[in-house]
């Protein structure tokens, strides 16, 4: 099994289990609206109790992204947002909040701006780690040799589709935390958390995971609620990136609060 205990993040949601419950996860594309503002609200999710905080990195291609987030990931593009930008963002964000950080990003551009570089990069700029949803363990050979370098989470994914073998090739090969993807299809909030997860989460537990945080429709305290009964975590994002394009930085506190209430024990 992976060593953790170097993981800012599995500290992060192992202090939230030991509390009760379980951590709040929140996502939030770099550079949207703007980078600065991008900056300022991922300290605000961080202030207003979420636990984790997931940046996502604007690319071109977001096949599983849903269309708020392709819509925040294209203005950020068109905004003219490079890759090089997103290393002093997270300096930036590490300098004002102890909550770790890790970055999700498709692989195409940690391939383009070079593995090890950006590994090194990212640890550099106080970043905890990478969640890459379109690379599989088994062809990640050069992103887990360039993460463990770095000492940096990595973090893979399980559907309700993947075989045993599969899940078991997740556990093994992530490090923080692995994604647990509550439906099939492209991220977005739903009126219902797909039942499937509990059973995916369970199938995760008999093959050892450490830390399965659920993501894909959460959108409200209650399903927050609802998935920890059963997960280690609850991954929100379309909701949060909803809040910040309708109603900027206070809106998204305002709804990061009620999130984060779904997390704490009463």
């Amino acid at each position: 099994m992976i060593d953790s205990s170097t993981s800012k993040v599995s500290r992060a949601i192992t202090a939230r289990k030991d509390a009760g419950s379980g951590a709040v996860i929140g996502y939030l594309p770099v550079g949207f609206p703007t980078l600065q503002t991008s900056i300022d609200a991922a300290v605000t999710l961080a202030t207003n109790g979420i636990d984790v905080l997931e940046l996502g990195l604007p690319y071109s291609d977001p096949v599983m992204d849903g269309p708020v987030i392709q819509a925040a990931t294209q203005r950020a593009l068109a905004e003219g947002f490079r890759v090089r930008e997103l290393f002093p963002a997270v300096r930036e964000i590490v300098s004002q909040t102890d909550v770790p950080i890790v970055v999700m990003t498709y692989w195409n551009p940690v391939s383009q701006y070079g593995a090890q570089r950006f590994a090194d990069d990212l640890s550099a700029a106080g970043g905890a780690g990478l969640i890459t949803p379109d690379l599989i363990p088994d062809e990640a050979a050069e992103w887990i040799a360039a993460a463990d370098r770095a000492d940096l989470d990595r973090v893979f994914l399980a559907a309700p589709s993947s075989s045993d073998a599969r899940l078991r090739q997740a556990v093994e090969a992530s490090r923080g935390f692995v994604y647990t993807v509550s439906t099939m299809g492209i991220t977005g909030a739903r009126s219902d958390v797909d039942a499937a997860a509990a059973t995916l989460v369970a199938r995760l537990r008999e093959v050892g995971v450490e830390n399965a945080c659920v993501g894909l429709g959460i959108s409200t305290a209650q399903q927050v609620r609802e998935v920890l009964a059963y997960a280690d975590g609850a991954i929100i994002g379309s909701a949060f990136v909803r809040a910040l394009a309708e109603g900027g930085l206070e809106h998204l506190a305002a709804v990061a609060s009620d999130m984060a209430s779904g997390s704490r024990v009463s």
